[in-house]
């Protein structure tokens, strides 16, 4: 199993490389997929977004606001999720889970309203609930609650937001 985690992250390091073209036409700002591939932390979610075909729509003009759980997040998941999800075969859920974390436009920190309210996620009907207080929180309505604990990195086509853990969807959200 560590070996098809190891194909995938190199996989990932090459298909992430071949973005670099598309930084130069952003005139020069790495895109929201570079600055991943750029960072240590995320090494499983840039072979998650390789594994899912996602690295060209996320390379591509968004924007896109991208709440981006790091290494830690995703190892704090049942054993073998991640394995699980990286495998061919589950290629549509590893797509919904990732695409949950993703939002049309550019959201800064500053443009979340004090309190708590739901956000539409690229993945179809699939919502969060994000409450604003003296920090941000994503809570999927599974009982996860992740915090954002680096907002505002900007990328030229949209904006990430690391979080602490990976949210899931397929959970009723009713944000109060």
């Amino acid at each position: 199993m560590h070996f098809a985690i190891k194909t995938t992250l190199a996989a990932a390091a090459l298909a992430v490389a071949s973005t670099a073209a598309v930084a130069e036409s952003h005139g020069g700002m790495k895109t929201i997929v570079d600055i991943a591939a750029a960072n240590p932390d995320f090494e499983t979610l840039v072979a998650a977004v390789t594994a899912a075909d996602l690295v060209e729509t996320l390379s591509g003009e968004g924007p896109f606001t991208v709440f981006a759980p790091t290494d830690d997040a995703f190892a704090a998941l049942p054993a073998g999720t991640v394995e699980g999800l990286l495998a061919p075969a589950a290629k549509g859920d590893l797509t919904n889970v990732l695409l949950y974390h993703v939002v049309a436009g550019k959201v800064m920190a500053g443009d979340i309203a004090i309190g708590t309210s739901a956000v539409g996620t690229a993945l179809e009907g699939a919502s969060f609930c994000v409450t604003k207080g003296d920090s941000v929180m994503i809570d999927d309505g599974s009982g996860t609650v992740a915090n954002v604990v680096a907002a505002d990195i900007e990328a030229s086509n949209g904006v990430i937001h690391v979080i602490d853990k990976v949210i899931l969807p397929g959970n009723d959200v009713a944000c109060n």
